[in-house]
Order: structure tokens, then sequence, then C-alpha cells
């Protein structure tokens, strides 16, 4: 499976747990953030239930775990979909997909260490996965190893067979190299991002704009988009989470010491707790030793 299809099954994931109520009482306490938020899943709807039992018939079947284990991940069933995966790996511990599916899920618990081991473990194994790569950047990013997450981005956008994954992985390299001090190398990056680049996928056009807005061809008060006003607007709260996300770690880049905290506080008062907008935005609060907004 390529980044694309992998990046849209998580973004997905996100727009299927929004779509419905949001009502914690309803799921299962999924973790507690490092900022003390206690995140909740949703409880099972049909495509869990129809993948559970398609597993059950066929327990040995790696394909049938990774596609309950995204049935699971689409209700923010997060812990859940890890358990999948680990019962799977336990008949096929060099199944790379399940290592690569293990591994995402890991991220969307914080549980960061874990992730990468399984990360590293599935690109040692078959270094053609590019979301193997991608989803390892990201597990190096949030513990900040900005250039071990500089590197697995590197890697990934080496593998990006269309101008999607182009997008995707550059944003991430080029926010790598940034944190890492490497503006030169990010600046380097960010040349490559031509006019005649466009994204395909919708939500690719989140990031796209992003890297116009580090480009300096859109402005700030242009990039941002409103705060979702309806928390089952998906696509508004998807792209307020990775843009707004985005416009504090430039902030962040130059020093400013106030705007940053703002951005990500507005971030994480929302309730797509899955989206790696939200994740980034949690871990900065988390290391400047703010709370979770009330």
């Amino acid at each position: 499976m390529t980044i694309a299809a992998i990046a849209a099954a998580g973004l997905t994931a996100v727009a299927e747990a929004q779509s419905q109520t949001t009502d914690a009482a309803q799921g299962a306490l999924e973790l507690t953030s490092n900022l003390g938020r206690k995140l909740y899943a949703l409880p099972d709807d049909n495509a869990v239930t129809a993948a559970r039992a398609k597993l059950a018939a066929d327990t040995n079947n790696a394909s049938l775990a990774v596609a309950l284990s995204q049935a699971q991940a689409g209700r923010r069933q997060y812990r859940e979909a890890v358990e999948t995966c680990t019962k799977a790996l336990a008949a096929a511990p060099d199944n790379v997909d399940l290592l690569i599916e293990r591994g995402h899920r890991e991220l969307g618990l914080r549980n960061f260490t874990a992730a990468q081991a399984d990360l590293e473990r599935a690109t040692s194994l078959d270094p053609k996965k590019i979301d193997g790569f991608y989803h390892l950047g990201l597990a190096h990013y949030f513990q900040a190893q900005f250039d071990a997450a500089a590197d697995a981005f590197r890697k990934a956008l080496a593998l990006a067979p269309n101008n999607d994954n182009v997008i995707d992985c550059t944003n991430w390299l080029y926010v790598s190299l940034r944190r890492a001090g490497k503006d030169d190398e990010a600046a380097q990056v960010l040349g490559k991002i031509t006019p005649d680049i466009k994204n395909a996928g919708p939500h690719y056009a989140f990031y796209l704009r992003l890297l116009h807005f580090y480009q300096g061809s859109i402005s700030e008060l242009d990039v941002m988009p409103p705060k979702p006003k309806d928390p089952n607007d998906t696509e508004a709260e998807l792209a307020f989470d990775t843009v707004t996300y985005g416009v504090g770690n430039w902030h962040l880049c130059a020093h400013d010491p106030d705007r940053p905290r703002e951005l990500f506080q507005r971030v994480v008062a929302g309730e797509a707790w899955n989206a790696w907008g939200f994740v980034a935005s949690e871990v900065e609060l988390a290391r400047m030793g703010a709370a979770a907004p009330r």
C-alpha cells in the first residue's frame, strides 16, 4: 500500500470518527494525553463488526488483521487496533504491513518509542515501503529527534510515486530540517515545489498551501482557515489542525515566544485527537509545560 493510500486511510479514519457523536461516554477511554486530557474511542460500527467476523473466520490472514485494525482506528479504537496487530504478529512476526500498521496506531496512542521500534524493523525488512519511512519520520519528529526525522522523510520522498506523496513528504521534511536548525537545506527542499505541482487528493491541499506559505507566496492571513464552528465538520477540522499547527511551528522556528502556544492551544481544543497536527500541537504544548485548554 502506498503512502497516499495509508494517509488517505488515516484521514478517512478521522473523518469517520468525527462524523459520529463525540460523546465520550459512549466509547472506551483510549489514553490520557500528556496535557491531562482524557481521549476516548467510539463504539463499534458495522465496519468493525464485519472486519472482526472476517478475521475470526481466517485467523492467520494478515491482510484481514490489518483491515480490522484500520476499521478500529476509524472508531478511534487505537488500543484495540494495536492489540489486533500484536495478535497477528505473534503468528507472522516479519509481516511488514502488520508492523507498519501497528506502528501507525502506536503513534496515535503517543507510544512513540514503541512505534519507532516497529517502523525501524519494518523499513529494515522492506526498504521500499514509503509508508514505513513516512511514519518512522513522524515517530522521530514527535520525539524531537529532528535529524533522524529528516532522514526518514527524505527516504520517503525518494520513494514518492505521485505529487500527493511529494507534497506530504516535502512538508514534513521541510519542518524537520527547520527544527534541526538546517535552514539552508530546508530552503532547498522548498525549491522543488514548483507552480506546476498540484495535489490530486483534496486533503493534500492543506499541505500544499502550507508549503506555499513557507515559500512566502501566501500570507499567514490567507493560509489560516477559520476555527470550525461545527465539531462534525470533518474537512474544516482537518484543514484547521493541519494548517494551524504548521503556522504555529513556523513561528516556533522563528523563536516567537507567544504565537506558537496560542495556535497549538487552538488545535488541541478540538476533537480530532488522532490527526497529526493535533498530536504535534499536543507534544509541543507538553514541552512548553502547558495544560490542556478547558
